[in-house]
This record gives C-alpha cells, structure tokens and sequence, in this order.
C-alpha cells in the first residue's frame, strides 16, 4: 500500500463508472433512434412499438432485487464485466433480426443483464467515496446518461444515416465489449486497489465510506428473508422508491417515444430530430451536476440533510411538470424549450440515488438499491401506455399523463421520506 503520498485515486473510479453509464444508456436509448425506420422495415404499430420499448424496462424492473442481491455477494470487477458483456452481445445481435419476436426477446435480454447495472454503480460510490462527497459522485456518474445521450443522439442519427439501423445497433455492440475488458482489467475496490495511498483509503473510511474491516469483506452475510423484509417496511424507503417511480415516467418518455413525437407529429427531418432530441439531455446533464453540487455545498455549509438532499428533487420534480406546455405551442423554439425545462428538472431529480446510501441499512445497500431501482423501473410499463395514449396520433394526452406522475412525486418526497437518517434494524440496536 502507497503511503508516501495523498492520491485521489476514487476520481479516476469514478470516471470509470461515468464511462460505463454512457454504454449503458446507449444500449438502452439506440432502440428511439431506429424505431422509426425499423417499424418501416419490419412494419410494426405504435402499440407493438410500445411493448418493444416496455420489453427492455420490464426484464429490467424484474431483476433489480435479485442483481442488487448478487451485487452485494459478487465482486463488482468480475460481476460488472460479466453483465457488460452479455447486454452487449444482445444489443449486438438487434442489427441481425427480422421478426418482432425475436426484437422482444434481445431487448428483453439487455433488461435483464443490465438491472444489477446501477445497484452496482450505487456500491462502488459507496465504496469509494465519504458522505459529504456523495452527492456529487452520483451527480457525476449519473450525468452520463444526460451528457451521454446528449451528445450521442446526433452521432446515433448519423451512423444511422450511413449504416442503417442495423449497422447503429453493431456499433453499439463492439462498444460495449471494448470497455467490459477495460473495466476487468483496471476497476478494484478501495482496499484491493494496489495504487491507493493509505491517507486517502483512511479519508474515505473515515468520511462514512463503506469501504468495511479487511476481515468482515472476507466474510459474506447470507441472505435471508428478514433482509428482503427490511427492504419494504420502512415508510421513508416507500417514499423514495415511489419518487424514483415517477422520475422513471419522464426518463423513459425521453428514451423511448420523444423521437418519434418529433418526427410524427411535430413533422421534424429525422436527421434534424436528433440534434433536437439532445437539448433536452444537456439540460438534464447541466441539471444533474448543479443538483449534485449544490447538496454537497449546503450539506458542508451546515444546512440539514433534509434540506440540501431533498429541496434539489423536490424542485426538480416540479420543472418536470413543465412538459405539460408543449401542447399548448406549435412552435419548435417553445416546444424544446418546455421539453429542456422539464429535462433540466429531470436532471435536478436525478441524485435520487443519494437516499440509498444515505438511510439503507449497511448490509444491505444493494438489496435496497435493487428495491428502489425495481419501484422505478416499472414505470417501464409508461412506454406501452403512451403508445395506446397515441394511437390516434395525438401526443397531447401522453405529456397531460407525464405532468400529473410528476406531481406524484413531490408529494412523495415531500410528505413519505421525513428525516434523512441511515435505517439500523430494531436487531442490530
């Protein structure tokens, strides 16, 4: 162990675990960028459309507490590059089929190798980084999806445009492979990383990071009912899980039909749909990392954590409520501009995962975060809704819809979490 020197080795972790949430999101949103022209091909509906979207979300919502399960039990380098792996194979294999069963059936696969993806990612913060810089680290890891998205939607666009659909979700495949070897080869947990300076591993200890005892990490508590049962009878864990819920409503809107609503009925060149497409990202990325380091900023400043975790969200939550003023414009300039303020808002929202390390049991970080992340994904099922909601070619009830989930939310946060304090089982007292 390097103990001459201070390094910041959990900046270079944390760049990691930006990188992968950008594949992983890009395996995810591809599916919106060739939708319209592979339903041409294949000559799918809206309403079968909508249960390709849901296909992913649903497999994925399935499988979050087992994968929270597994990440607890499993180390996060061999665990993450397994599942990386096979969701990349599975994107890759989209660019050869020819049935809509078969494309049901590969986005269901990615959903299920992706769900222990972010109980993962929400561990290794954990691991990695002290409290007060908690905030933050999930402000930038989960800004890749935004940032990502953002920047990724016009490239996506143009392979298209050069490689067709097909050829895009290849692309996207490779990619994902390429960095599941990178991860093998250079992620460690703190007290398995032999660059890490003693000074900084005591930091992160020190600061509330869950690096544990070199003994207890040896030692793997079994799993057994009562821990699933913690997961579900605490009111405060309901009120996150219900507000991660909601934010999903306007996250898989964004991922899987704002494409298309673009291009069908706002009229828009597809090609000039992806660059539109982007604002809404970059405002939620911009809106992520103020989220993220204002919290911070007020949790070191000395305001309460309920203050400076919950008033971001809160807020957030309600510019999302903005969507709803699309309907009432024809003009592209306010139709982006209210679909980026409820982008940005969703970005503010997005450090939800700050609850689940800060009030989850310690033993079981993962399995919560599995919980929270299951609540949330089965807002999968908007997708499929929206597509009956605009069968008829009218958006306008889909974003009424989206507003009134929103408002949920706040309510949620507001009157179900209550005091931001770690759960300690009556048992462990």
């Amino acid at each position: 162990m390097i103990d001459k020197t201070t390094t910041k080795k959990r900046y270079n972790i944390l760049v990691m675990v930006f990188i992968t949430v950008v594949i992983n999101y890009l395996d995810r949103a591809n599916i919106s960028v060739a939708a319209f022209a592979l339903r041409t091909e294949l000559g799918i509906n809206t309403e079968q459309m909508g249960w390709v979207f849901s296909a992913f979300g649903i497999f994925y919502a399935a499988l979050q507490i087992p994968g929270g399960i597994l990440a607890d039990r499993i180390k996060s380098r061999f665990f993450y590059s397994i599942i990386l792996v096979l969701w990349s194979l599975a994107t890759l294999f989209q660019g050869f089929i020819n049935s809509l069963a078969a494309l049901i059936g590969l986005r269901a696969s990615i959903g299920v190798f992706e769900a222990p993806s972010y109980p993962i990612n929400n561990l290794v913060v954990s691991r990695w980084f002290p409290e007060k810089e908690r905030a933050s680290a999930i402000a930038v890891y989960t800004s890749g999806q935004f940032l990502g998205l953002a920047f990724l939607l016009p490239v996506l666009t143009l392979i298209q445009d050069s490689l067709g659909w097909r050829g895009l979700f290849i692309v996207s495949g490779i990619i994902g492979l390429v960095w599941a070897v990178i991860w093998y080869f250079f992620y460690r947990d703190p007290r398995d990383h032999k660059s890490i300076s003693e000074s900084e591993l005591k930091y992160i200890e020190k600061g509330g990071g869950l690096i544990g005892s070199k003994n207890k990490e040896k030692e793997k508590k079994k799993f057994t009912v009562n821990d699933l049962k913690q997961a579900f009878i605490y009111k405060k864990l309901w009120g996150i899980y219900i507000g991660q819920f909601c934010l999903g409503a306007i996250t898989w809107f964004f991922l899987t039909w704002f494409p298309t609503y673009l291009v069908e009925f706002r009229g828009l060149d597809f090609v000039k749909s992806g660059f539109y497409a982007s604002v809404p990202y970059l405002a939620a990325f911009f809106g992520i990392l103020l989220s993220g380091f204002t919290s911070d900023f007020l949790t070191k400043k000395g305001f309460s954590v309920e203050v400076s975790r919950k008033a971001p969200i809160i807020i957030g939550m309600l510019m999302t409520i903005f969507i709803i003023g699309a309907n009432y414009t024809d003009d592209i300039f306010f139709i982006i501009l209210f679909l980026a303020l409820a982008g940005f808002g969703m970005g503010l929202a997005s450090i939800a995962w700050v609850f689940v390390s800060l009030i989850a049991p310690k033993e079981n970080l993962g399995l919560v975060g599995g919980a929270f992340n299951f609540i949330g994904g089965l807002s999968v099922f908007i997708p499929a809704i929206i597509g009956y909601l605009v069968a008829d070619g009218d958006f306008s009830p889909a974003l009424i819809f989206i507003a009134v989930i929103s408002l949920i939310g706040v309510l949620s946060y507001t009157f179900m979490v209550g005091k931001v304090e770690r759960i300690v089982p009556k048992e462990n007292v």
